[in-house]
């Protein structure tokens, strides 16, 4: 994969191949979406958990440890770690956002304090690394993230997490109209199906951030 000329849309199919990224690991954060316990559970009616069984193997297979060797070398480089799960802050989600309480999937009801709220053990944050709580789908719209990247002198934000269609995709997008150079790395993000992840990298890359794989992310940083 060449993230030059990979994961282009229709709109950016003859564009100019977009210069080189160099990142400046004093204003670089890594900044991990939703990679929580309740997301590996298997359902309990089995076709519904045979028809999950593709997303487990990638989680497990290949964005969980991923994911693990990004924040290693990220935390090696001085890079920023940071996370953002689904939790609210009452028993019975009163505060949730009106998505979260819409019947289907979306439905979530994650408190806080709850074990399968919380991040997935590999991947635990380490000492004082920042870790936000939210009840929308971006990262920056229910939570202080934005103030935070801010005041750290964050200007790039490298973007690992589930679902890429979700609520990786719009934080991604609330990133970019905060003016942040994003960079989503594709090989740690997974949405339901492969279809779905790899078309929603179309339509986010080039507009709102470059996808590229978790080799090409550590690349730009010498």
């Amino acid at each position: 994969m060449n993230w030059k000329t990979a994961f282009r849309s229709f709109y950016y199919k003859n564009a100019e191949e977009p210069d080189d990224i160099v990142l400046d690991p004093a204003r670089t954060a890594l900044l991990v979406i939703d990679i929580q316990n309740t997301y590996l559970e298997a359902p309990d009616d089995p076709a519904e958990a045979e028809r999950w069984q593709p997303f487990f193997e990638r989680m497990n297979g290949t964005v969980i440890p991923n994911t693990a060797k990004l924040l290693d070398w990220a935390r090696d480089k001085g890079i920023e770690v940071m996370f953002a799960r689904i939790a609210c802050q009452t028993e019975d989600g009163r505060d949730r956002s009106l998505s979260q309480k819409k019947p289907g999937f979306n439905y979530l009801l994650l408190p806080k304090d709850r074990a399968d709220s919380q991040i997935v053990d590999a991947l635990t944050p380490r000492g004082d690394e920042i870790a936000v709580t939210k009840t929308t789908d971006s990262a920056l719209t229910g939570t202080n993230l934005r103030l935070m990247l801010h005041n750290i002198g964050i200007t790039d934000v490298i973007v690992a997490g589930i679902f890429t269609d979700q609520c990786v995709s719009s934080t991604v997008r609330s990133l970019c109209d905060e003016s942040f150079g994003v960079v989503v790395v594709e090989d740690c993000c997974a949405a339901a199906t492969d279809d779905l992840h790899r078309r929603e990298l179309e339509i986010i890359n080039m507009i709102y951030c470059h996808v590229v794989s978790s080799e090409e992310a550590m690349s730009f940083v010498k």
